[in-house]
């Protein structure tokens, strides 16, 4: 038996081989004429390569997402990692999209997500840091349009703005800073009114980034802002602020993807990082056209599960970019469906319960309601789910019985992947399945029309998607909806933003429940990312960290080397 310690992630990307980015580009037809290198292993991809390679056939188009999570995840991004290593291995040339990782959750609890083991996205120190700066540029341009905003009320208020509903951002979590009070001091140091900060991967700018199409849809999308309203109700945007142009200027660079590559020198596109609950949950449309025609399965990851990330990723993120997905990847955990079980509880840095780590395939059944419905989510989009166990050493042959059974029950197939502990050589037999179900009949069908109210879009997705039996709306929510339809605002898409940690608002109801109402009390306008979201339940958009942060253990050694980030 092998007692040795399994290497630490920073260890084995530490260990890796990197090829040159050149190189990785190379593979998926990418000529380094189209790079902006930042050293030897990152690059920034030219947008005119779209244009170069318009004639090529799409790849298929693939989604990873996931049964409802623990709050530790359930490794979609380290499936997404392994699956690409494993399509390549199996002979086919594979590209993946990717978000990435916020500031905030790595020197929180979450830590990095770059991947895990032995399916990682390298180097994983700049992907989890700084990369090439986009979120710092997305930083810079929100909080340019809060600062004209302050500064049009300094002088005058000459747009009559009441209801300001823009707030600053930043990418740290830090909970002191979600109610302030600004212009605080002498009368020349600004309007004195509460205010407060986001974190950046929540921020409007991030989803406009996420979903636009090119520089003029990016610069247009960016004057649609509504920064809030007037007495009467009428909406003040960025481009009547002024500070749209300036944005964009800001966000050029930006809005060019990120090329990376996989231990196995798999290419990478990294770009956004939109926050899974209040916005879309997906990385950017213009990385998924890069990687459409560049390789022959482009795999891309929808935050959260399926009734959140991937929602968002049929209803609004395929349908704004034109692209028709052929499969998706439900990843399934044993731990997360003995969760659902209602028998244990997970906490976030705390190490699972004993009897989680013992052998009950009971236990994994009486979860399996879960898998059920995220299952028939997928096909209720018309496409064809493959369930992925992402198989832990704390697993048992017998539980991991009782997932391929309940997938098998639903139509779907199924695969065991051990992408953490073998890399790709672990993901081959989900990649041959994945291959395989690329090839099925697809129907996609969204949940709603366009044309649909705004009201019957949050009820269709409560009722069809969460298994709701219907919504109940606030009387604010009721007025919202009604002045956003008067507005013009009638024929957009709607997000919903509730907890991650169930199929419904109430992140104590596990499995799969029923008999309840999705209750709406808040209704917000994000007109230059072009939705309307519901707000349902309590909603946190600018997270606190523990009393013992990742950020307490990472330092820095005498080379220079960073420890302690995982």
């Amino acid at each position: 038996m092998d007692t040795k310690p399994f290497p630490s992630d920073i260890e084995i990307a530490r260990s890796a081989d990197l090829a040159p980015i050149p190189e990785v580009a190379a593979t998926v037809g990418i000529d380094a004429s189209h790079l902006i290198p930042y050293g030897p292993h990152v690059a920034k991809v030219e947008l005119d390569v779209i244009d170069e390679m318009r004639d090529l056939p799409d790849a298929k188009y693939v989604v990873i997402t996931a049964i409802t999570p623990t709050p530790l995840g359930e490794g979609k991004t380290t499936t997404a990692v392994g699956l690409a290593q494993g399509l390549a291995r199996v002979g086919r040339k594979p590209v993946l999209a990717l978000r990435q990782p916020s500031l905030g959750p790595v020197f929180g609890v979450k830590g990095g997500a770059a991947g895990g083991g032995y399916s990682q996205i390298v180097p994983m120190e700049m992907l989890n840091l700084h990369l090439t700066g986009d979120f710092h540029a997305i930083t810079a341009a929100h909080n340019l349009l809060a600062a004209m905003v302050a500064n049009h009320l300094h002088f005058g208020n000459e747009l009559g703005l009441d209801d300001i509903q823009w707030r600053r951002v930043l990418d740290v979590n830090d909970r002191s800073l979600r109610h302030i009070i600004e212009g605080c001091g002498a009368k020349t140091d600004g309007v004195t009114r509460q205010a407060g900060f986001d974190i950046t991967a929540a921020s409007e700018v991030m989803v406009i980034m996420a979903l636009a199409t090119s520089l003029r849809d990016l610069r247009e999308r960016l004057g649609r802002i509504v920064v809030g309203f007037t007495k009467d109700k009428r909406p003040v945007t960025a481009e009547q602020i002024g500070a749209a142009g300036a944005m964009c200027v800001l966000l050029k660079d930006a809005l060019k993807p990120n090329l990376m590559q996989t231990l196995e020198h798999t290419p990478a596109l990294i770009h956004t990082g939109p926050f899974g609950n209040i916005a879309i949950g997906n990385s950017s449309i213009i990385a998924d056209r890069v990687g459409i025609k560049a390789g022959d399965i482009l795999l891309t990851e929808a935050g959260f599960a399926a009734d959140m990330g991937a929602e968002q990723f049929f209803n609004v993120k395929c349908r704004a970019a034109g692209l028709t997905p052929q499969a998706a990847v439900l990843v399934a955990t044993v731990r997360a469906l003995k969760s659902h079980s209602g028998r244990y509880e997970v906490k976030a840095g705390k190490p699972l319960p004993e009897g989680m780590l013992l052998e009950s395939p009971e236990d994994v059944e009486a979860g399996c309601d879960n898998l059920r419905k995220h299952i028939q989510i997928i096909q209720d989009f018309g496409v064809q789910p493959v369930v992925a166990i992402n198989a832990f050493p704390t697993d048992h042959p017998s539980e991991h019985d009782v997932i391929r059974r309940v997938a098998e029950e639903m139509g779907a197939r199924c695969a065991v992947s051990t992408h953490v502990k073998d890399g790709g050589a672990g993901a081959e037999d989900l990649a041959r399945t994945v291959v395989e179900a690329c090839n099925d009949e697809v129907h996609f069908t969204p949940t709603y029309d366009f044309e649909d109210s705004l009201e019957t879009k949050i009820r269709k997705i409560a009722t069809k998607v969460y298994g709701a039996n219907g919504i109940s709306l606030d009387p604010a929510a009721a007025k919202a909806l009604a002045m956003y339809t008067d507005q013009g605002y009638g024929h957009l898409p709607v997000l919903i933003a509730k907890t991650q940690m169930s199929l419904s608002h109430d992140a104590t109801l596990k499995g799969a429940p029923r008999g309840w109402t999705l209750p709406v009390r808040e209704v917000r306008l994000a007109a230059g990312a072009g939705y309307v979201y519901a707000i349902c339940g309590s909603m946190m958009t600018m997270p606190g960290l523990s009393k013992s942060p990742a950020a307490m253990r990472i330092d820095i050694d005498a080379d220079g080397n960073t420890v302690g980030l995982f």
